[in-house]
């Protein structure tokens, strides 16, 4: 059994795609824990599943260092196999990712590496893409510059709103992160072969 920790910032649609997938007792993964940088709506999700979650906002911490430490002491106090960043916004410290890696995935709304970063689906946009996807990555010390586990990829209807294609694409992102998670626990994936 996968144990995972879910690190989120925002409404935690794809926490609580996973949530609903760990409570099938056929599924081969479980969530220890929730963790947000501030005081998140998807903390909620953790809630009503019963699952322990935790607080670390950076404001309260002289430096992105302190917070970043104090973050990944909450993390490994679960001794989780996997943490998932799962609409994470802030860029973690070298220091926490290396503590982590390569069991340390992130989920971002494009197909990488085209459009990392914070705007994904805006640069997309901008750029004038016809399709564009979801990727889950492993973390490594670069923004969004991981190796690629899986991508799922749609196409952009024309005239579409940013907001109303980020909805497309949480959509995939998902049923995407839920399929990852199980072969990873299945050893159909294995993140330090992919790390390498």
């Amino acid at each position: 059994m996968l144990s995972i920790v879910v690190l989120i910032s925002g409404s935690g649609s794809n926490l609580r795609a996973l949530l609903e997938a760990c409570d099938n007792p056929l599924f081969p993964a479980k969530i220890l824990a929730v963790g947000s940088d501030k005081a998140a709506a998807g903390l909620s999700h953790a809630e009503e599943f019963g699952v322990p979650a935790f607080v670390v906002e950076p404001e309260l911490f002289d430096s992105r260092e302190q917070w970043s430490q104090v973050l990944l002491r909450n993390v490994q106090y679960h001794n989780p196999d996997l943490v998932i960043l799962a609409g994470f916004m802030k860029v973690l410290p070298e220091g926490f990712v290396s503590a982590l890696s390569p069991k340390l995935i992130n989920m971002h709304p494009s197909l990488l590496p085209a459009f990392p970063g914070a705007h994904a689906v805006r640069d997309a946009l901008s750029a004038g893409e016809s399709t564009t996807g979801a990727t889950v990555h492993i973390v490594d010390s670069g923004v969004d510059t991981g190796p690629v586990l899986a991508q799922r990829e749609i196409a952009i209807a024309p005239g579409i709103a940013e907001s109303g294609l980020h909805e497309q694409i949480k959509t995939i992102e998902r049923s995407l992160i839920v399929e990852v998670v199980s072969q990873i626990a299945e050893g159909k994936l294995n993140l330090s072969e992919r790390a390498n």
